[in-house]
């Protein structure tokens, strides 16, 4: 198993998190999991503003999985968002249970690196639990939790 990473994850359907959270910790993953509520939440922790200011409490994370029907600000929100910053090394997944092709097509053009439907069944959700580590946290190409400099030199080229 790889070493910890941190991901973010902006759902407002607790229940949603609530399953993600047992999947990873039944597939044995150790990854640390940081909720938000809507888009405009993930945006600021993703710029380190307000309450998400302390980079120790609040470490930028190694994944984005992001819904897409929030309130405030919905998924595609946040992808322009993230489209309009700096080039960004960040993978973001969208993560929802929207199965409609147009949904997929606009967050692909909007930068998300890939589009997951939400499973109803738990073993399904483990499996997607550890589809997400091996494809998204498990290579060499996301920062080390513990190697600091990395990870700063990660979130300066996103922000």
């Amino acid at each position: 198993m790889s070493d910890p990473k941190i991901i973010l994850v902006a759902d407002d359907d607790e229940n949603d998190v609530f399953f993600l959270r047992r999947a990873f910790a039944k597939a044995g993953l150790l990854h640390t999991i940081i909720h938000v509520s809507d888009g405009q939440k993930a945006i600021e922790y993703l710029l380190g503003d307000g309450p998400y200011a302390d980079r120790k409490a609040n470490p930028f994370p190694d994944l984005l999985l992001l819904d897409l029907k929030m309130p405030r600000t919905d998924g595609f929100d946040v992808l322009m968002t993230l489209q309009s910053l700096l080039e960004c090394d960040l993978p973001v997944v969208v993560f929802s249970t929207s199965a409609l092709m147009v949904d997929r097509e606009t967050a692909k053009k909007l930068g998300a690196r890939d589009y997951v439907v939400k499973p109803v069944d738990q073993d399904e959700m483990v499996k997607v639990a550890l589809a997400f580590d091996e494809r998204w946290l498990s290579g060499t190409s996301s920062v080390r939790k513990g190697d600091t400099a990395e990870r700063s030199a990660a979130e300066k080229r996103c922000f």
